[in-house]
């Protein structure tokens, strides 16, 4: 009669190992975006041109700032969330310092190569004039809406009294939070470097 060998039950794999690796993966990730939304923690040689907004502010809601398009159709700033927002406002007949500022937008946005659809801008008008065909025409592919300027100045200005609203640059990010403003008169050249900084080290939008 033949013996029987008895089975000897199979050890289970353990999956600590698989663990410590998803961990390591996943580590890198964690890090940036903490480090991303506690700006006092960045070192001094990251710091930017641009002033970082403390506390970062959230988008406001389409009640709170009710735009509307250059056709009169209402539209939500929230509906571009997922995307770094550079943000100006001006008078529809867009002087020589409104022309600036969308010219630095556009050119810093036109620049950022394979990431330039992560991008997309914004131009807040602040009346109801007509805006200039030359304007349009030079600056297409900017978002344009008309914008209540007591609105927008809670939005942008915050209680910052003195503030002018036509002159700074914004930034909102992916998050949809405002986070970062040029000064008056602002240099393109650091703008520009600012913006490709933050879209080349961000992992969000």
């Amino acid at each position: 009669m033949a013996q029987v060998t008895p089975t000897v039950p199979r050890k289970k794999r353990s999956l600590t190992p698989l663990i410590v690796v998803f961990l390591f993966t996943l580590a890198p990730v964690l890090a940036a975006f903490v480090l991303y939304n506690n700006p006092q923690w960045w070192p001094d040689s990251a710091s930017n041109y641009g002033s970082l907004i403390e506390p970062q502010r959230p988008m406001p809601d389409a009640s709170e700032l009710q735009l509307t398009t250059l056709d009169g159709k209402p539209f939500d700033l929230q509906s571009l969330t997922g995307k770094w927002l550079l943000l100006s406002a001006g008078e529809a007949a867009c002087p020589e310092s409104c022309a600036r500022k969308l010219f630095i937008t556009r050119n810093s946005h036109a620049s950022q190569g394979k990431n330039v659809d992560r991008l997309a801008r914004v131009w807040f008008i602040t009346d109801d004039a007509e805006v200039p065909e030359k304007v349009l025409q030079a600056y297409q592919g900017t978002v344009m809406v008309r914008a209540k300027p007591e609105q927008l100045a809670r939005f942008l200005l915050a209680d910052d009294v003195t503030a002018n609203l036509l002159d700074p640059i914004w930034i909102i990010d992916p998050l949809g939070n405002l986070m970062l403003q040029f000064p008056p008169d602002a240099d393109g050249v650091k703008v520009r470097k600012d913006i490709s900084k933050l879209v080349y080290n961000s992992r969000i939008g």
